[in-house]
């Protein structure tokens, strides 16, 4: 199973587009997902990586086309992410001439866990 297909996998709701412009997506990792097995096995969490990949699959959820990152302009972590937890994604997209900004606050239980901002290039 790739990281993409975990993701995908975790999605448990949305698109939902706010009057404001940005969509929500909730995402949970089941605690037999194959990314806890290495990543911690005595005290799993959903790596900061995959947190940052969830910015950009939401991005392709809600353009409904594929992105590649150009770059990862903020990645800020606020509390670990464990099994069975509930993120909510928050995503504001903004188109730049040849990138699409994508800005995402991630939350569990209402409190921030972290903020991920990126520069994405549509695949050809």
């Amino acid at each position: 199973m790739t990281m993409r297909d975990s993701i995908t996998a975790a999605r448990i709701s949305g698109p939902t587009p706010t009057p404001d412009g940005t969509a929500i997506l909730e995402f949970r990792f089941p605690p037999e997902d194959p990314t806890f097995a290495g990543h911690f096995p005595t005290r799993p969490l959903v790596p900061g990586v995959f947190l940052i990949e969830m910015a950009r699959v939401a991005a392709e959820t809600v353009r409904a086309q594929a992105f590649t990152v150009r770059e990862i302009t903020k990645a800020k972590f606020l509390r670990p992410v464990i099994p069975d937890e509930t993120v909510r994604v928050e995503l504001k997209l903004a188109a730049q001439a040849d990138t699409l900004q994508a800005h995402a606050r991630l939350s569990v239980g209402g409190r921030p866990a972290g903020e991920v901002q990126l520069q994405l290039v549509p695949n050809p």
